[in-house]
This record gives structure tokens, sequence and C-alpha cells, in this order.
């Protein structure tokens, strides 16, 4: 991706949106065993750390740091308690990341929950936590970035009136 962002110019490209996964995550059962056979070492995300580093340093290498942003996305997250064959189930939620020249860093956006089954933030008793925070306005701040008008976002993010913030900040 790093050669494809050097040579951007001579290619006659003004935005690039570049795709890359990292899958596996969607266990309903055995999720341990399953996951520490696939990542060893996924306490530490290694392969996702190393990936992201890389990458961030060739576009500052190539003077493009301020132009590209990075982000994860994912559709769900996991619930806190296990399902009776050591799984997990879907859940709401989950933690992003974002890099890059732009990016407004070392700040937590949206509030962590009580992590307690069945507590104030819990849906059920199983750590469905309610977020604090909507995709729409994730997806707001990275699109005003982009360059997406203000005038635009209601049709690209029909649920984004329903929040008072919509955009997060955390891009300058």
């Amino acid at each position: 991706m790093a050669q494809i962002v050097q040579v951007h110019s001579d290619l006659g490209m003004q935005r690039q949106v570049f795709f890359c996964s990292l899958g596996s995550f969607d266990i309903h059962t055995g999720e341990l065993p399953t996951l520490n056979s696939l990542y060893p070492e996924l306490s530490l995300y290694p392969e996702l750390s190393q990936a992201l580093a890389a990458f961030y340093s060739a576009t500052q290498e190539l003077g493009m740091a301020q132009n590209v942003t990075t982000f994860t996305e994912s559709d769900f997250n996991r619930t806190f308690q296990p399902t009776s064959g050591d799984g997990s189930d879907h859940a709401w939620g989950g933690h992003h990341l974002v890099l890059g020249g732009a990016v407004r860093g070392g700040q937590i956006y949206g509030t962590f929950p009580t992590f307690e089954p069945g507590g104030p933030d819990d849906t059920d008793t199983r750590g469905r936590w309610i977020p604090t925070t909507s995709i729409d306005q994730y997806g707001a701040t990275l699109c005003s970035w982009f360059g997406i008008p203000d005038s635009a976002m209601n049709s690209v993010f029909p649920n984004l009136p329903n929040f008072s913030k919509r955009k997060l900040g955390f891009l300058g």
C-alpha cells in the first residue's frame, strides 16, 4: 500500500481507499484454544501492531503522514461472559484504533462501560455493553476528513441526526 501511496500523483489519484482484513475472530465455541492456535501471541497483537507501525513509518518517510489515516473497523464485539461451549456471542460496541499524521492521538473517545455483567451498562447479564459512541459518529469524523461535505453526512449516515455530537474530533 505504501508503494501505491508513493505514486498517487503519477496515477492521477486524489483519494484512495484500501481495505485489509484480519479475521477468524467469530468463534462461538472453544474460543481460547482456537485463538491461541491462530494467533499464539494474541495478547500483544504483534501482527497488527507491527503492520500498523511499519505502514505509518512508511507514510512518514514519504512525507504523506498528514494525508494518510489508518483505522480499524468491526461490525460487532463479543460478549464478556463465555457461552456454554467456551466461546462468545455477538455483542455491541468495541474499540477501534485510528492513526496517522492528522490524528489527535493519545485520547479515548467515548466512555468505557462498567465491566459488570448485569450492571448499569449491560443489556442483559452476558456483558453486552451499551456503546456510548456510534459508528455513525466515527464514520462521519473519518468522512469529513476525507472530504465529504457536512451537507451530505445525513445521507451517508442516516442515523447521525440522533446524536447531539456529530463528529468525535479525533482528526485535525
